[in-house]
């Protein structure tokens, strides 16, 4: 006879909390399309009645559903669903992301290389895409950065501004929300990391230069001209 197979390894399975269920159920609801957004919840009556659960339940299944950026809980007012897009799912990461930078400075290099890759490649991608109307929108978003000297939280958020316009050439709603994510994550830190001052001006000659390239069609000097930028930039952040 053959020995006996080793016996299968079973854990216990564990007890689901009810606000769980309901989260999924949810989720699945909105998932669907049978909540769409801007529409209201069922009642917390209601989803108390058909579910078979008790209002604790109902309440902490809406604040995670809330918490995740989901719907939008109104007192006085029932719950309704949020539109689902790429931004509210980045943003949904963006604490984590702080958090991984803050435990391991580190990981704040990786960034600024991930950055460094996508931005240089999308200033090529762009090229072809890039209208008059673009070039005049980056234009002013760099009158804008240029009105801001002196305010270095201003010319920060101008310059992701500019950044983010780039992204928005491509007309694609994830690149658009990747860029806006990275930047914020990067420049969060911009208080304690970078130092600005003095190369504020050469900051905003570059914009005009990869401007310039776009303006012109050419794709591989626009990528170029944002090789430089961010590998220049790179030297304003304090070395590990």
């Amino acid at each position: 006879m053959k020995p006996d197979a080793s016996p299968v390894t079973l854990a216990p399975v564990a007890r689901r909390k009810l606000s769980d269920s309901v989260v999924e159920q949810l989720r699945e609801m909105i998932a669907s399309g049978q909540l769409r957004p801007g529409d209201a919840l069922p009642s917390e009556r209601e989803m108390m009645a058909r579910m078979g659960v008790g209002r604790p339940a109902v309440r902490e299944a809406l604040q995670q559903l809330h918490t995740q950026g989901l719907i939008t809980i109104s007192h006085g007012e029932r719950s309704r669903v949020n539109a689902l897009n790429p931004d509210l799912a980045l943003h949904q990461i963006g604490d984590i992301a702080t958090l991984l930078i803050a435990a391991e400075p580190g990981n704040l290099g990786h960034l600024r290389e991930a950055r460094r890759l996508f931005e240089t490649g999308l200033a090529r991608l762009i090229t072809e895409k890039t209208t008059p109307s673009d070039i005049t929108r980056l234009r002013a978003l760099i009158a804008v950065q240029r009105a801001a000297l002196g305010d270095t939280p201003a010319f920060m958020r101008a310059d992701i501004d500019f950044h983010t316009a780039l992204a928005g050439i491509l007309g694609n709603p994830v690149i658009t929300a990747l860029s806006h994510a990275m930047l914020g994550w990067l420049f969060k830190h911009h208080n304690t990391l970078l130092h600005w001052s003095g190369h504020e001006t050469t900051t905003l000659a570059e914009h005009e230069a990869i401007t310039d390239a776009l303006a012109a069609g050419d794709g591989d000097r626009a990528a170029a001209m944002m090789e430089k930028h961010l590998t220049r930039s790179e030297r304003l952040y304090p070395q590990a």
